[in-house]
């Protein structure tokens, strides 16, 4: 089924939230929660106010971060350092997952629009930790977010990707357009289709869909 679909690839680029946990696990709503009383206090508006913020600059410019920082010029570790601080003992170990990682033929990296401290706990947590050889926040793509293509090119110039060699899977669709245009097979792990011409594939199952890859291309393994 997947044979030549991922036969060619020798990288695997992985986004962290929402797609190597569940959506479920509802991470983002400890996180939002953190950033509109982050916002609410450190910019004086009403909670109302703070939450239209938090929505319009992840809308506008990626995500809420890369808003605070071109409209109000915020230092960005003090905002991350806060927002991450969240509760992550409910988030369970996957050793299936884990396992269908560590198989996976080639390099192995996380990219993240998170900064790469937080995605380091979140792998902890899930059992993860040691799976990947690269961690990428946007620290790394110097403050940029997906989905822009200046951010992608960043990371994957200094990982030293090739990208008509890599897979991407993410959980935001507008993160997909970037690397379908560079040559990226791409697939989009969350609960229910949306057909964009950028995605190759869609999964509401990356362990069962990594383990159905491996089991198409076992010479690879």
């Amino acid at each position: 089924m997947f044979a030549q679909s991922f036969s060619h690839v020798r990288a695997w680029v992985f986004d962290l939230d929402n797609t190597l946990y569940h959506p479920s696990a509802r991470l983002f709503d400890q996180i939002e929660a953190r950033m509109v009383a982050w916002l609410k206090r450190e910019l004086g508006v009403s909670g109302q106010e703070a939450d239209r913020l938090r929505a319009d600059y992840w809308a506008t410019y990626g995500t809420t971060l890369a808003g605070l920082m071109a409209v109000h010029r915020i230092d960005p570790w003090p905002f991350l350092r806060d927002v991450h601080d969240i509760d992550m003992d409910h988030l369970p170990d996957d050793p299936d997952l884990a396992a269908c990682i560590r198989a996976l033929p080639g390099r192995r990296i996380v990219y993240t629009n998170g900064d790469a401290p937080y995605a380091a706990r979140v792998l902890a947590a899930r059992g993860l930790t040691g799976a990947f050889d690269a961690i990428y926040g946007i620290e790394h793509a110097g403050w940029r977010p997906k989905p822009d293509r200046q951010a992608f090119d960043a990371i994957f110039a200094s990982d030293g990707l090739r990208p008509d060699k890599a897979a991407m899977f993410e959980d935001d669709i507008r993160n997909l357009a970037a690397p379908h245009a560079m040559g990226m097979r791409t697939v989009h792990v969350a609960p229910g289709a949306d057909p964009q011409p950028h995605i190759h594939h869609h999964t509401d199952d990356l362990t069962g869909f990594l383990s159905q890859v491996l089991s198409d291309i076992p010479a690879q393994v």
